[in-house]
């Protein structure tokens, strides 16, 4: 491993009762799970998207515009791609990214990114095709998302019947969560060609579920769609996606369980989420482990946090539609963590957002 750090780390359990809107009712229990970290790469640029390749390769955003892929072993970064138009402000640049399934035979990635467009910054889906060395023939699936220096979401991820979804958050504009006639706030799914699925829940339009204010996070498991979601100062969450449904955001925070939410939720078929956090940590990239490497992980969601600087592990029940308990599996070492990806090995790659030598991690048994 390319200057590697190796720590030795017991496992804390972070056991709660419920979803209630409190963060002081957890105890830290330990468990005998030895985990060994290791840094991959280092001196990076705020890294935002790492995801495994079907190249067994990570593929890696950073938000000035670069796609790299990093070898897993010595944590190398091969520069794909430094896209020009992307423009970064605030938190906006090269965010999420998504590779075709069948790689081989349809070599496409999936970027979602800012730029200028004629004094506007506004966001955009293209997709690229990769010849071995780099991308070319890009073609853009989906234009005219509004944009901000807060809130632009974006997570890509392509299901199983080759779909990609998108997350938009509410680009400073919170009403238009709530509007279906807008991009923003959103869920949106189309076709890997840029067109709009026919079973959508309104003919001709992306958007597949609203009420969203800056979700970052999206993993498919155990036939559902999760998404990890920023709060305002309250009621981080993590939400399963639905069709058609409504979030809530900006009239529900969390459950709906506030005096004015529970009206607006029953008249308007709010979707709760199934953990949230109060205050907050600034939840971002997740997802799903299930590898028989680390068995005490099978079944669970990964999470990244920002303002808490810790990597969650948030163990699901049999069917998936509850968290039955998490655990803090890094907390504070290594700064604001952006996203996590899991590789068939059961090996853990986490990437941080410091902005100076920002790193990967590996997390794997020992």
């Amino acid at each position: 491993m390319k200057k590697s750090l190796m720590l030795t780390l017991f496992i804390g359990l972070l056991a709660y009762a419920s979803c209630k809107k409190s963060s002081k009712d957890t105890e830290p229990v330990l468990t005998d799970a030895v985990i060994d970290i290791q840094v991959l790469s280092q001196n990076l640029s705020f890294p935002w998207e790492i995801t495994w390749g079907p190249d067994n390769m990570i593929w890696m955003t950073e938000r000035g515009g670069k796609v790299s892929r990093v070898n897993p072993t010595t944590g190398v970064a091969t520069n794909v791609i430094s896209i020009a138009d992307v423009k970064t402000m605030g938190e906006g640049g090269l965010l999420g990214m998504a590779l075709h399934p069948s790689f081989t035979a349809n070599p496409h990635v999936f970027v979602v990114y800012n730029y200028d467009k004629a004094g506007t910054y506004m966001e955009k889906v293209v997709r690229y095709t990769y010849n071995g060395i780099t991308l070319t023939s890009p073609t853009i699936l989906l234009d005219n998302i509004p944009a901000s220096s807060i809130h632009n979401g974006s997570r890509l991820l392509i299901s199983t019947d080759l779909k990609l979804f998108i997350t938009t958050g509410d680009a400073s504009n919170q009403p238009s969560a709530q509007n279906v006639s807008s991009v923003s706030g959103k869920v949106l799914r189309i076709n890997l060609d840029g067109t709009i699925p026919s079973d959508n829940p309104i003919s001709g339009n992306p958007v597949w579920s609203f009420g969203h204010r800056n979700p970052q996070g999206l993993v498919f498991a155990n036939d559902k769609l999760y998404s990890s979601e920023h709060g305002p100062d309250r009621d981080d969450e993590v939400n399963i996606i639905l069709k058609n449904r409504n979030f809530g955001w900006p009239t529900v925070n969390g459950l709906c369980d506030e005096t004015g939410e529970q009206s607006f939720c029953n008249s308007n078929n709010v979707a709760q989420p199934i953990i949230r956090w109060t205050p907050t940590i600034a939840v971002s990239g997740m997802d799903y482990y299930n590898s028989n490497s680390i068995p005490q992980w099978s079944n669970s969601l990964i999470l990244a946090t920002l303002k808490d600087k810790t990597l969650y592990q948030l163990k699901l029940n049999s069917a998936g539609d509850k968290i039955d308990e998490s655990k803090k599996l890094i907390s504070g070492t290594y700064g604001r963590l952006r996203d996590v990806c899991v590789s068939p090995d059961g090996k853990v790659y986490v990437v941080t957002s410091n902005g100076s030598n920002d790193k990967i991690i590996v997390l794997m048994k020992k």
